[in-house]
């Protein structure tokens, strides 16, 4: 059967199998470890090093070999622990295999977990072994000098010695105590997804203790098979209780401390990282998210100084690698001034006038960083403080994350190549075995209207615009729209699925209008407390405003398909402006907001125990009687974070108000959707609605 780009789409995870990623170099520079799959195609993860100086490469740590039953089976999913498959969910990991390991200090040595068991590789000689440990092994960490390993089994925090024996460092009976995990929102809105760390010397561990009983329990069931006894999980709701976090310090003498602070006001514990191996630095945040502050804790009192302080009138923001210590010892915070993020070191403002700071990356010497400028999103840069100014290094385009400084490796994507480079000093590449699409994107990125909306229009393979041709096409909208995420990049990968919709006859737009990331703090703030008005005002602006510049769009013909909080645009759009938007596919879309999570949904409309108004007025389920149009909802009856409850009920309310419309239940699926034949059908079932829904024969 020929391949098709539905096929090649699903069975390369989105063309994302055969990368290198997960980089880490070696101190002296010498070597690069990393993961990447043997082909484009291979969704089996293994451990590499690159040699820096040679150029060559080596597997060091290969699951088919480490998990091999034998007759040459290799079984990775069924027997991994819930707490890694939830991992996996939250970090939107779709790969098998190695999908993350951690190293010592002088990256000679890295560990990881396959199929809940645990394993050691030595990074100089080559050599991987498995360490017979009591398990099930979730997200082990070798102590700083590579003398033993930490992991966390179940509810419990356990320390591998290398000769095999374990012993338990911190645990509880009680089933809703969990010691070194980090809690459902830390992992999914705050980007933290471990819950101990190592002191520098590794004789103690810095640990949180996760108490789930306050907060409520949802079961998630498999109605394809009644027999299945359904999942619960601890799901904290906007307005309910969350999860009790505290954190303590553990020597492996047996001495324990406890951190204080103000718990009752800064409930959220966002980051944790050690200064030495006296003092610990802890970001912690308020429950409605208007305060920050990082600490400054003594290991040996569980005393805290604040270091820095700031709040907001809407939220403070969270900044991947903030805060951090110079190696001079000045504190180095991510935070919003002058109506950009930007660079504090010990509260002054060292960061470029005109750069929206999006993450550190690195700090030492120096400070290294990626931004943006602010009146171009599109792009995502290098920039370098070297105690005097910031300036930009590395490419001058595209989007660009780096792995590490010493030396530099920067992943390079841009509109012009197909896949990435990811290169050490930019001049010597990781080999990538990443197959190339299918799809060439025929892309053009426009900033429209008065607010300069960042817009991307695609057009079919062979339309010629600049040559003015005639025929007219059918639009369809393909955002995401809202807070934390991108669609309009300048990267070959983030259009190939518009792409292929454009293919079919379309002209597709996408745009990312306020409240998405980089174009400074005024910008993401119009969503505070309205997540539905100025977000599709700007996709309608997008619209028109293209359609004047593509006389082809046929705006008779519109349609507009998003999942996760562009489900929730999609039907929004569909529901409040039926005289532009005549189709719209929604999935896995937010319909009530009551039904998120504390984390992000209370940052950007509030609590609604103190005031519910933002919350019915953002709502999807008080529109269901405005619905005249076609409607395709899906959803993936396994998601446990945009839960299938979201669907149902507005499908229950369109029904009630004898709205009809279409729902595609997904068995087994989750807020991804990495299985095979689920991805490519899921394409094809979208562009046979979208042709009914606009009787395009």
């Amino acid at each position: 059967m020929a391949d098709s780009f539905p096929r090649q789409y699903a069975r390369t995870q989105r063309l994302t199998l055969g990368e290198p990623r997960n980089v880490t170099v070696s101190p002296d520079g010498s070597r690069a470890v990393f993961l990447r799959s043997r082909a484009g195609d291979d969704p089996v993860t293994c451990l590499w090093v690159h040699d820096i100086v040679t150029g060559t490469e080596r597997l060091v740590a290969d699951p088919l070999e480490l998990l091999s039953d034998g007759s040459g089976g290799f079984n990775d999913g069924e027997d991994q622990p819930s707490e890694e498959r939830a991992r996996r969910e939250r970090m939107r990991e779709g790969a098998a295999g190695i999908t993350a390991y951690a190293t010592n200090g002088e990256v000679s040595v890295a560990a990881f977990s396959l199929g809940g068991r645990l394993f050691a590789a030595a990074l100089i000689s080559g050599a991987a072994r498995e360490l017979t440990v009591d398990g099930p092994v979730f997200d082990p960490h070798p102590d700083p000098l590579a003398q033993r390993i930490a992991y966390v089994s179940g509810t419990r925090l356990r320390i591998a010695e290398l000769d095999g024996s374990s012993w338990e460092l911190a645990g509880e009976d009680d089933p809703d105590v969990s010691w070194g995990s980090a809690e459902f929102v830390a992992a999914e809105e705050m980007h933290r997804f471990r819950g101990f760390w190592w002191n520098p010397g590794g004789t103690a561990i810095a640990t949180t203790r996760v108490d789930n009983s306050p907060v409520q329990q949802w079961y998630i069931a498999n109605p394809a098979a009644p027999a299945t006894p359904p999942q619960l999980v601890r799901y904290p709701t906007a307005g309910t209780a969350n999860a009790d976090v505290t954190l303590h310090v553990l020597a492996l003498d047996g001495a324990s401390v406890d951190i204080l602070w103000d718990r009752e006001t800064l409930p959220y514990v966002a980051a944790v990282s050690w200064i030495d191996d006296e003092r610990l630095l802890l970001t912690v945040q308020s429950r409605d998210q208007r305060t920050l502050e990082v600490l400054e804790a003594n290991a040996q009192t569980g005393d805290t100084a604040v270091l820095f302080r700031d709040t907001d009138t809407a939220w403070v923001e969270l900044v991947p690698g903030s805060p951090a210590v110079l190696d001079d010892g000045r504190l180095v915070v991510a935070a919003d001034r002058a109506g950009r993020r930007t660079i504090l070191v010990n509260g002054v403002d060292v960061g470029p006038s005109d750069v929206q700071v999006r993450q550190i990356s690195h700090v030492g010497a120096a400070i290294t960083f990626l931004g943006n400028p602010l009146n171009d999103a599109t792009v995502q840069l290098v920039y370098r403080w070297d105690g005097t100014i910031a300036t930009r290094v590395g490419p001058i385009d595209g989007v660009n994350t780096v792995s590490a400084v010493n030396p530099v490796v920067v992943r390079h994507a841009s509109l012009l190549l197909a896949g990435s480079t990811t290169g050490v000093h930019a001049r010597v590449p990781i080999a990538t075995h990443v197959e190339r699409p299918l799809v060439q994107p025929n892309v053009t990125i426009h900033h429209l209207g008065s607010r300069r909306i960042a817009t991307a229009v695609l057009l079919p393979k062979g339309h010629r615009h600049d040559v003015g041709d005639p025929k007219p096409l059918p639009v369809l909208l393909d955002p995401y729209g809202g807070p934390h995420a991108q669609r309009v990049v300048q990267s070959h990968q983030a259009f190939l699925s518009s792409q292929w919709f454009a293919d079919q006859g379309f002209a597709v737009v996408v745009a990312d209008g306020r409240g998405t990331p980089g174009r400074g703090s005024v910008w993401e703030r119009e969503v505070h407390m309205d997540l539905a008005t100025s977000v599709l005002e700007d996709q309608v602006e997008a619209l028109q405003r293209a359609a004047e510049l593509h006389p082809e769009l046929d705006l008779t013909r519109v349609a507009i398909r998003g999942w996760s909080f562009g489900g929730y645009l999609a039907a929004l759009a569909v529901m409040r402006r039926p005289d532009l938007f005549h189709a719209a596919i929604a999935g896995a879309p937010v319909t009530e907001w009551r039904l998120y999570d504390t984390h992000y949904t209370e940052r950007y409309l509030g609590d609604p125990t103190v005031d519910a108004t933002p919350y019915a007025a953002n709502s999807l389920l008080p529109l269901a009687e405005e619905l005249t149009r076609p409607l395709l909802l899906i959803h993936g009856l396994a998601d446990d974070n945009v839960v299938a409850a979201h669907t149902l009920q507005l499908s229950s309310a369109l029904l009630a108000a004898g709205k009809p419309h279409e729902v595609l239940p997904l068995v087994g699926v989750t807020h991804m959707t990495p299985q095979e034949v689920v991805a490519e059908h899921l394409l094809l079932h979208q562009l046979d609605f979208l042709r009914r829904a606009l009787a395009i024969g």
